[in-house]
């Protein structure tokens, strides 16, 4: 009935039947007649801290791309990632960007491939207020120059 009864209900679903889910997604459209068979996965707030905890779950993908998602914190579970994580943040988002240095030390630790992009004066959810036709500067510039990265990195990992 409401936004928040939306996100109370997501913050119920279990996490291993979220995993199962998207394994089952990835297997389904690799397989479509139009998939190359690389699978990127990506994600938005809750979606984005759902797409960095199955890079943890999950050896197929080859890439995850989190926007504005928290990070997991456990070092053991980071340590199983096998694919580089892009991760996409707005400057204003102190919640989010405030677990980015230890996220980005187990990376290195690990070994493991965590590159991101912090956007100037955007908020959380810069990807959708960008998109709005009366968008501030900041959500704007950053939705576009995010949107911009995310078609490179795709164009990188495709070929």
């Amino acid at each position: 009935p409401t936004s928040d009864a939306a996100r109370d209900a997501l913050y119920t679903l279990d996490p291993n039947q979220i995993t199962r889910d998207l394994h089952a997604v990835r297997e389904y459209i690799k397989n479509v007649p139009a998939s190359t068979g690389t699978v990127v996965v990506a994600g938005f707030c809750w979606g984005g801290s759902q797409t960095f905890r199955y890079a943890t779950n999950s050896d197929r993908p080859e890439a995850f791309m989190v926007f504005y998602g928290s990070a997991p914190d456990d070092p053991e579970a980071v340590q199983q990632i096998s694919a580089p994580v892009y991760g996409f943040y707005g400057e204003n988002d102190q919640r989010i960007n405030s677990g980015i240095p230890a996220i980005e030390e187990m990376m290195d630790e690990f070994g493991k491939t965590y590159e991101y992009e912090i956007y100037e004066g955007a908020g959380h959810a810069f990807m959708r207020a960008g998109d709005d036709p009366n968008a501030d500067a900041a959500s704007k510039a950053a939705r576009d120059a995010a949107w911009e990265r995310l078609k490179g990195l795709l164009e990188e990992i495709i070929r």
